[in-house]
Protein backbone atom coordinates (compact mmCIF):
# COMPACT_ATOMS: atom_id res chain seq x y z
CA UNK A 1 0.00 0.00 0.00
CA UNK A 2 2.83 2.38 0.73
CA UNK A 3 6.50 2.72 -0.01
CA UNK A 4 9.34 4.47 1.75
CA UNK A 5 9.95 7.76 -0.03
CA UNK A 6 9.38 11.25 1.34
CA UNK A 7 10.71 13.53 4.02
CA UNK A 8 10.55 13.58 7.75
CA UNK A 9 11.30 16.20 10.39
CA UNK A 10 12.52 16.03 13.94
CA UNK A 11 10.94 17.32 17.12
CA UNK A 12 9.56 20.85 16.93
CA UNK A 13 10.71 23.50 19.40
CA UNK A 14 9.58 27.12 19.72
CA UNK A 15 13.12 28.49 19.70
CA UNK A 16 16.59 27.41 18.75
CA UNK A 17 17.89 25.00 21.41
CA UNK A 18 21.07 25.70 23.29
CA UNK A 19 24.28 24.44 21.69
CA UNK A 20 25.93 23.64 25.02
CA UNK A 21 23.20 22.19 27.18
CA UNK A 22 20.32 19.79 27.12
CA UNK A 23 16.84 20.79 26.14
CA UNK A 24 15.36 23.19 28.72
CA UNK A 25 12.01 22.47 30.30
CA UNK A 26 10.36 25.23 28.28
CA UNK A 27 11.61 23.78 25.00
CA UNK A 28 9.57 21.36 22.94
CA UNK A 29 6.29 22.91 24.02
CA UNK A 30 4.87 23.07 20.50
CA UNK A 31 5.39 19.35 20.01
CA UNK A 32 3.48 18.22 23.10
CA UNK A 33 -0.17 17.27 23.30
CA UNK A 34 -2.93 18.92 25.37
CA UNK A 35 -2.52 19.17 29.12
CA UNK A 36 -3.78 16.24 31.17
CA UNK A 37 -7.48 16.58 31.91
CA UNK A 38 -8.31 18.77 28.92
CA UNK A 39 -11.33 17.51 26.94
CA UNK A 40 -10.72 16.14 23.43
CA UNK A 41 -11.42 18.39 20.46
CA UNK A 42 -14.58 16.51 19.47
CA UNK A 43 -16.67 15.04 22.31
CA UNK A 44 -19.87 14.09 20.48
CA UNK A 45 -20.50 13.04 16.87
CA UNK A 46 -22.12 15.67 14.66
CA UNK A 47 -23.76 12.98 12.52
CA UNK A 48 -24.51 9.27 12.89
CA UNK A 49 -21.76 8.48 10.35
CA UNK A 50 -19.08 10.51 12.07
CA UNK A 51 -17.70 7.72 14.33
CA UNK A 52 -17.03 5.48 11.33
CA UNK A 53 -15.49 8.29 9.31
CA UNK A 54 -13.23 9.33 12.17
CA UNK A 55 -12.15 5.74 12.84
CA UNK A 56 -11.05 5.39 9.22
CA UNK A 57 -9.15 8.68 9.36
CA UNK A 58 -7.59 7.71 12.67
CA UNK A 59 -6.06 4.65 11.03
CA UNK A 60 -4.59 6.92 8.34
CA UNK A 61 -3.34 9.29 11.02
CA UNK A 62 -1.66 6.53 13.00
CA UNK A 63 0.06 5.17 9.90
CA UNK A 64 1.32 8.66 9.00
CA UNK A 65 2.57 9.25 12.54
CA UNK A 66 4.27 5.87 12.74
CA UNK A 67 6.34 6.37 9.58
CA UNK A 68 7.13 9.91 8.41
CA UNK A 69 8.41 8.56 5.08
CA UNK A 70 5.27 6.61 4.24
CA UNK A 71 3.55 7.36 0.91
CA UNK A 72 -0.19 6.66 0.71
CA UNK A 73 -1.40 4.98 -2.47
CA UNK A 74 -5.12 4.48 -1.75
CA UNK A 75 -6.94 7.48 -0.33
CA UNK A 76 -9.69 8.41 -2.78
CA UNK A 77 -12.15 5.87 -1.32
CA UNK A 78 -12.17 7.97 1.86
CA UNK A 79 -13.10 11.05 -0.20
CA UNK A 80 -15.99 9.55 -2.19
CA UNK A 81 -17.41 7.81 0.86
CA UNK A 82 -21.00 9.15 1.08
CA UNK A 83 -20.60 9.50 4.85
CA UNK A 84 -17.55 11.74 4.35
CA UNK A 85 -19.36 13.82 1.73
CA UNK A 86 -22.39 14.12 4.00
CA UNK A 87 -20.22 15.35 6.85
CA UNK A 88 -18.56 17.84 4.51
CA UNK A 89 -22.00 19.11 3.43
CA UNK A 90 -23.12 19.79 6.98
CA UNK A 91 -19.79 21.49 7.68
CA UNK A 92 -20.39 24.15 5.02
CA UNK A 93 -21.83 27.57 5.78
CA UNK A 94 -25.58 27.66 5.19
CA UNK A 95 -25.64 31.20 3.83
CA UNK A 96 -22.46 31.07 1.72
CA UNK A 97 -22.55 32.74 -1.69
CA UNK A 98 -23.26 30.34 -4.59
CA UNK A 99 -20.75 29.62 -7.34
CA UNK A 100 -21.14 29.89 -11.10
CA UNK A 101 -23.95 27.28 -11.12
CA UNK A 102 -26.08 29.24 -8.61
CA UNK A 103 -26.50 26.14 -6.41
CA UNK A 104 -27.21 27.00 -2.76
CA UNK A 105 -26.80 24.89 0.36
CA UNK A 106 -30.57 24.70 0.91
CA UNK A 107 -31.37 23.73 -2.68
CA UNK A 108 -28.75 20.99 -2.73
CA UNK A 109 -30.06 19.61 0.55
CA UNK A 110 -33.64 19.13 -0.66
CA UNK A 111 -32.56 15.87 -2.32
CA UNK A 112 -29.33 15.41 -0.39
CA UNK A 113 -28.94 11.64 -0.42
CA UNK A 114 -29.54 11.34 -4.16
CA UNK A 115 -27.11 14.18 -4.87
CA UNK A 116 -24.42 12.68 -2.63
CA UNK A 117 -24.77 9.24 -4.18
CA UNK A 118 -24.47 10.74 -7.67
CA UNK A 119 -21.42 12.79 -6.67
CA UNK A 120 -19.83 9.75 -5.04
CA UNK A 121 -20.35 7.66 -8.19
CA UNK A 122 -18.82 10.36 -10.42
CA UNK A 123 -15.79 10.61 -8.14
CA UNK A 124 -15.38 6.84 -8.10
CA UNK A 125 -15.40 6.43 -11.90
CA UNK A 126 -13.42 9.63 -12.61
CA UNK A 127 -16.33 11.55 -14.17
CA UNK A 128 -16.23 14.44 -11.68
CA UNK A 129 -15.35 17.78 -13.29
CA UNK A 130 -14.30 20.93 -11.45
CA UNK A 131 -16.13 24.15 -12.34
CA UNK A 132 -14.47 27.57 -12.60
CA UNK A 133 -14.57 29.81 -9.55
CA UNK A 134 -16.66 32.98 -9.59
CA UNK A 135 -14.46 36.03 -9.06
CA UNK A 136 -15.48 38.43 -6.30
CA UNK A 137 -13.59 41.20 -4.53
CA UNK A 138 -13.59 42.18 -0.86
CA UNK A 139 -12.07 45.39 0.52
CA UNK A 140 -8.75 45.24 2.38
CA UNK A 141 -7.90 47.48 5.36
CA UNK A 142 -5.54 49.54 3.18
CA UNK A 143 -8.31 50.36 0.70
CA UNK A 144 -7.31 47.88 -2.00
CA UNK A 145 -9.42 44.95 -3.20
CA UNK A 146 -8.62 41.32 -2.41
CA UNK A 147 -9.65 38.89 -5.19
CA UNK A 148 -11.46 35.75 -4.03
CA UNK A 149 -12.87 32.80 -5.92
CA UNK A 150 -16.30 31.42 -4.99
CA UNK A 151 -16.40 27.74 -5.91
CA UNK A 152 -19.54 25.72 -6.66
CA UNK A 153 -21.17 23.81 -3.84
CA UNK A 154 -20.10 20.38 -5.12
CA UNK A 155 -16.52 21.59 -5.50
CA UNK A 156 -16.68 22.82 -1.91
CA UNK A 157 -17.94 19.40 -0.80
CA UNK A 158 -15.19 17.45 -2.53
CA UNK A 159 -12.48 19.92 -1.51
CA UNK A 160 -13.61 19.83 2.11
CA UNK A 161 -13.69 16.02 2.14
CA UNK A 162 -10.24 15.87 0.52
CA UNK A 163 -8.88 18.37 3.01
CA UNK A 164 -10.19 16.28 5.90
CA UNK A 165 -8.39 13.20 4.57
CA UNK A 166 -5.13 15.01 3.82
CA UNK A 167 -5.17 16.73 7.20
CA UNK A 168 -4.99 13.32 8.86
CA UNK A 169 -1.60 12.91 7.16
CA UNK A 170 -0.14 16.39 7.12
CA UNK A 171 -1.04 17.27 10.70
CA UNK A 172 1.56 14.71 11.71
CA UNK A 173 4.16 16.46 9.52
CA UNK A 174 3.52 20.17 10.02
CA UNK A 175 5.81 21.87 12.53
CA UNK A 176 4.72 23.46 15.78
CA UNK A 177 5.30 27.08 14.77
CA UNK A 178 2.79 26.82 11.90
CA UNK A 179 -0.65 27.97 13.09
CA UNK A 180 -2.68 29.10 10.08
CA UNK A 181 -5.83 27.20 9.07
CA UNK A 182 -5.00 24.07 11.01
CA UNK A 183 -7.47 21.99 13.09
CA UNK A 184 -7.48 23.05 16.73
CA UNK A 185 -5.38 26.18 16.09
CA UNK A 186 -6.41 29.81 15.73
CA UNK A 187 -4.80 33.26 15.41
CA UNK A 188 -4.59 33.73 19.17
CA UNK A 189 -2.47 30.59 19.49
CA UNK A 190 0.02 32.22 17.11
CA UNK A 191 -0.18 35.53 19.00
CA UNK A 192 0.43 33.74 22.30
CA UNK A 193 3.44 31.89 20.89
CA UNK A 194 4.94 35.13 19.57
CA UNK A 195 4.40 36.92 22.88
CA UNK A 196 5.89 34.08 24.92
CA UNK A 197 8.86 33.78 22.58
CA UNK A 198 9.65 37.48 22.85
CA UNK A 199 9.48 37.44 26.65
CA UNK A 200 11.22 34.13 27.37
CA UNK A 201 13.88 34.12 24.65
CA UNK A 202 16.70 36.54 23.91
CA UNK A 203 15.05 38.39 21.04
CA UNK A 204 16.54 41.75 20.07
CA UNK A 205 15.69 41.91 16.35
CA UNK A 206 12.46 41.06 14.55
CA UNK A 207 12.01 40.29 10.86
CA UNK A 208 8.55 41.46 9.78
CA UNK A 209 8.19 39.75 6.39
CA UNK A 210 5.50 39.83 3.72
CA UNK A 211 5.33 37.53 0.68
CA UNK A 212 4.25 39.42 -2.40
CA UNK A 213 1.07 37.93 -3.92
CA UNK A 214 1.66 34.55 -2.31
CA UNK A 215 -1.46 32.69 -3.50
CA UNK A 216 -0.93 33.92 -7.07
CA UNK A 217 2.79 33.08 -7.05
CA UNK A 218 2.65 29.42 -5.95
CA UNK A 219 4.49 27.26 -8.46
CA UNK A 220 2.09 24.43 -9.27
CA UNK A 221 4.85 22.12 -10.44
CA UNK A 222 6.65 22.37 -7.12
CA UNK A 223 3.36 22.10 -5.23
CA UNK A 224 2.47 18.80 -6.89
CA UNK A 225 5.99 17.50 -6.26
CA UNK A 226 5.67 18.35 -2.58
CA UNK A 227 2.33 16.58 -2.36
CA UNK A 228 3.82 13.49 -3.99
CA UNK A 229 6.27 13.20 -1.09
CA UNK A 230 3.36 11.83 0.94
CA UNK A 231 0.51 11.16 -1.49
CA UNK A 232 1.15 8.48 -4.10
CA UNK A 233 -2.54 8.09 -4.99
CA UNK A 234 -2.60 9.55 -8.50
CA UNK A 235 -6.36 10.06 -8.32
CA UNK A 236 -5.88 12.57 -5.51
CA UNK A 237 -3.25 14.32 -7.63
CA UNK A 238 -5.68 14.50 -10.56
CA UNK A 239 -8.35 16.02 -8.30
CA UNK A 240 -5.96 18.74 -7.17
CA UNK A 241 -4.93 19.42 -10.79
CA UNK A 242 -8.59 19.81 -11.76
CA UNK A 243 -9.10 22.49 -9.13
CA UNK A 244 -5.87 24.28 -10.00
CA UNK A 245 -6.73 24.30 -13.71
CA UNK A 246 -10.45 25.12 -13.40
CA UNK A 247 -9.85 28.82 -13.97
CA UNK A 248 -11.84 31.87 -12.86
CA UNK A 249 -15.06 33.32 -14.31
CA UNK A 250 -15.33 37.12 -14.14
CA UNK A 251 -17.97 39.17 -16.00
CA UNK A 252 -18.76 36.16 -18.17
CA UNK A 253 -15.13 35.69 -19.24
CA UNK A 254 -13.23 32.58 -18.15
CA UNK A 255 -9.50 33.00 -17.58
CA UNK A 256 -6.74 30.55 -16.69
CA UNK A 257 -3.39 30.98 -14.98
CA UNK A 258 -0.25 28.85 -15.04
CA UNK A 259 0.64 29.65 -11.42
CA UNK A 260 -1.08 30.13 -8.11
CA UNK A 261 -4.18 28.78 -6.43
CA UNK A 262 -7.50 30.58 -6.09
CA UNK A 263 -8.14 32.12 -2.68
CA UNK A 264 -11.52 31.11 -1.31
CA UNK A 265 -11.48 27.39 -2.04
CA UNK A 266 -11.76 24.98 0.86
CA UNK A 267 -8.49 23.28 -0.05
CA UNK A 268 -6.46 26.43 -0.77
CA UNK A 269 -5.28 26.94 2.86
CA UNK A 270 -4.05 23.36 3.07
CA UNK A 271 -2.20 23.62 -0.26
CA UNK A 272 -0.61 26.86 0.96
CA UNK A 273 0.51 25.19 4.18
CA UNK A 274 1.97 22.23 2.29
CA UNK A 275 3.88 24.57 -0.02
CA UNK A 276 5.32 26.67 2.80
CA UNK A 277 6.02 23.56 4.90
CA UNK A 278 8.59 22.43 2.35
CA UNK A 279 9.72 25.84 1.12
CA UNK A 280 9.97 27.63 4.49
CA UNK A 281 9.25 25.58 7.61
CA UNK A 282 11.65 22.66 7.16
CA UNK A 283 14.31 24.98 5.78
CA UNK A 284 14.10 27.52 8.63
CA UNK A 285 14.03 24.73 11.21
CA UNK A 286 17.27 23.34 9.82
CA UNK A 287 18.83 26.81 9.36
CA UNK A 288 18.26 27.99 12.91
CA UNK A 289 19.74 24.80 14.40
CA UNK A 290 22.83 24.73 12.19
CA UNK A 291 23.64 28.31 11.17
CA UNK A 292 23.12 30.34 14.37
CA UNK A 293 24.58 30.70 17.86
CA UNK A 294 21.85 32.84 19.42
CA UNK A 295 18.15 32.30 20.00
CA UNK A 296 15.77 32.31 17.04
CA UNK A 297 11.97 32.18 17.29
CA UNK A 298 9.56 31.56 14.41
CA UNK A 299 5.79 32.02 14.23
CA UNK A 300 3.91 31.50 10.96
CA UNK A 301 0.21 31.96 10.26
CA UNK A 302 -0.47 30.98 6.63
CA UNK A 303 1.72 33.32 4.54
CA UNK A 304 2.33 35.80 7.40
CA UNK A 305 5.34 35.05 9.57
CA UNK A 306 7.54 36.71 12.18
CA UNK A 307 11.11 35.65 12.92
CA UNK A 308 12.95 36.94 16.01
CA UNK A 309 16.74 36.94 16.47
CA UNK A 310 19.18 37.52 19.27
CA UNK A 311 21.95 38.85 17.00
CA UNK A 312 21.62 41.35 14.17
CA UNK A 313 24.24 39.77 11.91
CA UNK A 314 22.40 36.45 12.04
CA UNK A 315 19.15 38.21 11.16
CA UNK A 316 20.78 39.84 8.12
CA UNK A 317 22.29 36.53 7.02
CA UNK A 318 18.90 34.87 7.38
CA UNK A 319 17.15 37.55 5.34
CA UNK A 320 19.67 37.20 2.48
CA UNK A 321 19.38 33.40 2.55
CA UNK A 322 15.57 33.61 2.67
CA UNK A 323 15.43 35.75 -0.47
CA UNK A 324 17.48 33.17 -2.33
CA UNK A 325 15.37 30.33 -0.97
CA UNK A 326 12.11 31.97 -2.03
CA UNK A 327 13.44 32.88 -5.49
CA UNK A 328 14.10 29.18 -6.14
CA UNK A 329 10.40 28.40 -5.63
CA UNK A 330 8.87 31.42 -7.38
CA UNK A 331 8.23 33.53 -4.27
CA UNK A 332 9.38 37.05 -3.48
CA UNK A 333 9.48 39.13 -0.32
CA UNK A 334 7.67 42.43 -0.69
CA UNK A 335 10.43 45.10 -0.77
CA UNK A 336 8.33 47.76 0.99
CA UNK A 337 6.64 45.55 3.60
CA UNK A 338 9.62 43.45 4.68
CA UNK A 339 11.58 45.09 7.51
CA UNK A 340 14.24 44.14 10.02
CA UNK A 341 13.62 46.19 13.15
CA UNK A 342 15.23 46.45 16.57
CA UNK A 343 12.65 45.12 19.00
CA UNK A 344 13.12 43.71 22.49
CA UNK A 345 13.99 44.52 26.11
CA UNK A 346 17.07 46.58 25.19
CA UNK A 347 15.75 48.27 22.05
CA UNK A 348 14.59 51.47 23.78
CA UNK A 349 17.89 52.05 25.63
CA UNK A 350 20.04 51.19 22.62
CA UNK A 351 18.14 53.54 20.34
CA UNK A 352 18.22 56.30 22.94
CA UNK A 353 22.01 56.01 23.16
CA UNK A 354 22.25 56.35 19.38
CA UNK A 355 20.02 59.43 19.42
CA UNK A 356 17.09 57.66 17.78
CA UNK A 357 13.42 57.66 18.73
CA UNK A 358 11.24 54.95 20.15
CA UNK A 359 11.61 51.38 18.89
CA UNK A 360 9.69 50.64 15.72
CA UNK A 361 6.50 48.61 15.87
CA UNK A 362 5.24 45.76 13.70
CA UNK A 363 1.81 44.40 12.83
CA UNK A 364 0.74 40.77 13.04
CA UNK A 365 -2.76 39.26 12.83
CA UNK A 366 -4.56 42.55 13.39
CA UNK A 367 -2.44 43.77 16.32
CA UNK A 368 0.31 46.37 16.48
CA UNK A 369 3.13 45.06 18.69
CA UNK A 370 4.89 47.74 20.75
CA UNK A 371 7.87 47.67 23.11
CA UNK A 372 6.53 48.60 26.56
CA UNK A 373 7.11 48.21 30.28
CA UNK A 374 5.00 46.81 33.09
CA UNK A 375 3.52 49.27 35.56
CA UNK A 376 4.24 47.03 38.52
CA UNK A 377 8.00 46.55 38.13
CA UNK A 378 9.05 48.45 35.00
CA UNK A 379 10.22 45.31 33.21
CA UNK A 380 9.94 44.84 29.47
CA UNK A 381 6.68 43.62 27.98
CA UNK A 382 4.99 43.60 24.59
CA UNK A 383 1.95 45.83 24.22
CA UNK A 384 -0.57 44.59 21.68
CA UNK A 385 -3.05 47.13 20.39
CA UNK A 386 -5.67 46.98 17.66
CA UNK A 387 -4.17 48.08 14.36
CA UNK A 388 -5.33 51.59 13.57
CA UNK A 389 -6.22 50.70 9.98
CA UNK A 390 -8.28 47.73 11.13
CA UNK A 391 -10.16 49.81 13.68
CA UNK A 392 -10.85 52.63 11.23
CA UNK A 393 -11.93 50.23 8.50
CA UNK A 394 -14.39 48.49 10.84
CA UNK A 395 -15.83 51.79 12.06
CA UNK A 396 -16.26 52.94 8.44
CA UNK A 397 -18.02 49.66 7.61
CA UNK A 398 -20.40 50.08 10.57
CA UNK A 399 -21.09 53.70 9.58
CA UNK A 400 -22.08 52.70 6.03
CA UNK A 401 -24.32 49.89 7.28
CA UNK A 402 -26.02 52.21 9.78
CA UNK A 403 -26.93 54.56 6.96
CA UNK A 404 -28.44 51.65 5.06
CA UNK A 405 -30.43 50.61 8.14
CA UNK A 406 -31.40 54.14 9.10
CA UNK A 407 -35.15 53.43 9.19
CA UNK A 408 -34.93 49.93 10.63
CA UNK A 409 -36.49 49.67 14.14
CA UNK A 410 -34.10 50.54 16.96
CA UNK A 411 -34.24 47.12 18.70
CA UNK A 412 -33.30 45.35 15.44
CA UNK A 413 -30.35 47.67 14.81
CA UNK A 414 -29.35 47.40 18.47
CA UNK A 415 -29.17 43.61 18.32
CA UNK A 416 -27.07 43.78 15.16
CA UNK A 417 -24.67 46.30 16.72
CA UNK A 418 -24.42 44.14 19.81
CA UNK A 419 -23.19 41.23 17.72
CA UNK A 420 -20.71 43.46 15.86
CA UNK A 421 -19.22 44.99 19.02
CA UNK A 422 -19.21 41.66 20.86
CA UNK A 423 -17.37 39.95 18.00
CA UNK A 424 -14.79 42.77 17.87
CA UNK A 425 -14.21 42.58 21.61
CA UNK A 426 -13.92 38.79 21.58
CA UNK A 427 -11.06 38.95 19.08
CA UNK A 428 -9.25 42.09 20.20
CA UNK A 429 -9.94 41.69 23.92
CA UNK A 430 -6.35 40.99 24.97
CA UNK A 431 -4.67 42.37 28.10
CA UNK A 432 -3.66 46.05 27.89
CA UNK A 433 -5.86 46.69 24.82
CA UNK A 434 -8.93 47.95 26.69
CA UNK A 435 -8.50 51.62 25.57
CA UNK A 436 -8.72 50.59 21.91
CA UNK A 437 -11.83 48.53 22.64
CA UNK A 438 -13.41 51.51 24.39
CA UNK A 439 -12.65 53.73 21.38
CA UNK A 440 -14.31 51.29 19.02
CA UNK A 441 -17.42 51.10 21.21
CA UNK A 442 -17.54 54.91 21.51
CA UNK A 443 -17.35 55.47 17.74
CA UNK A 444 -20.00 52.83 17.06
CA UNK A 445 -22.31 54.58 19.54
CA UNK A 446 -21.48 57.99 18.07
CA UNK A 447 -22.33 56.95 14.50
CA UNK A 448 -25.49 55.23 15.74
CA UNK A 449 -26.52 58.51 17.38
CA UNK A 450 -25.94 60.40 14.12
CA UNK A 451 -27.99 57.85 12.15
CA UNK A 452 -30.90 58.04 14.59
CA UNK A 453 -30.82 61.85 14.58
CA UNK A 454 -31.14 61.90 10.79
CA UNK A 455 -34.27 59.76 10.68
CA UNK A 456 -36.58 62.78 10.97
CA UNK A 457 -36.59 66.57 11.12
CA UNK A 458 -37.71 66.73 14.74
CA UNK A 459 -34.19 67.19 15.98
CA UNK A 460 -31.36 65.17 17.40
CA UNK A 461 -31.77 62.33 19.85
CA UNK A 462 -30.83 63.61 23.34
CA UNK A 463 -27.66 62.01 24.68
CA UNK A 464 -29.42 60.97 27.87
CA UNK A 465 -31.59 58.60 25.84
CA UNK A 466 -28.69 57.65 23.59
CA UNK A 467 -26.58 56.69 26.58
CA UNK A 468 -29.31 54.34 27.76
CA UNK A 469 -29.47 52.71 24.32
CA UNK A 470 -25.69 52.31 24.18
CA UNK A 471 -25.48 50.81 27.67
CA UNK A 472 -28.37 48.46 26.88
CA UNK A 473 -27.19 47.15 23.50
CA UNK A 474 -23.42 47.63 23.25
CA UNK A 475 -21.40 45.33 25.50
CA UNK A 476 -18.69 47.09 27.55
CA UNK A 477 -14.98 46.49 26.82
CA UNK A 478 -13.52 43.53 28.65
CA UNK A 479 -10.54 41.21 28.38
CA UNK A 480 -11.51 37.87 26.82
CA UNK A 481 -8.03 36.38 26.57
CA UNK A 482 -5.72 35.71 29.53
CA UNK A 483 -2.07 36.64 29.53
CA UNK A 484 -0.23 34.47 26.96
CA UNK A 485 2.32 33.21 29.47
CA UNK A 486 -0.55 31.69 31.42
CA UNK A 487 -2.61 30.25 28.55
CA UNK A 488 0.28 29.07 26.38
CA UNK A 489 1.64 27.03 29.27
CA UNK A 490 -1.73 25.38 29.87
CA UNK A 491 -2.51 24.32 26.29
CA UNK A 492 1.01 23.04 25.60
Amino acid sequence: MMDGQGKSDGPVVPAKPSNKAGQPAAEGAEGRGPAKGNPPRQTTPRTLDRPGVQQALERVRQAARKDRKLRFTTLLHHVYNPAMLREAYFGLKRNAAPGVDGQTWQAYGRDLETNLQDLSARLKRGAYRARPARRVYIPKPDGRQRPLGVTTLEDKLVQRATTEVLNAIYETDFLGFSYGFRPGRNPHNALDALYVGQLTRKVNWVLDADIRGFFDAIDRGWLLKFIEHRIADRRIGRLIRKWLNAGVLEDGVRTWSETGTVQGGSISPLLANVYLHYVFDLWVQRWRTTQTQGDVIVVRYADDFIVGFQHRHEAEQFLAALRQRFAKFGLELHPDKTRLIEFGPFAADNRRKRGLGRPETFNFLGFTHICGTKRSNGRFTVLRQTMRKRLQAKVTEVKAELRRRMHVPVPVVGKWLRSVVAGHIRYYGVPMNTPALARFRFWVGWHWHRALSRRSQRGRIPWTRMTRLINHYLPPPRVHHPYPLRRFGVIT
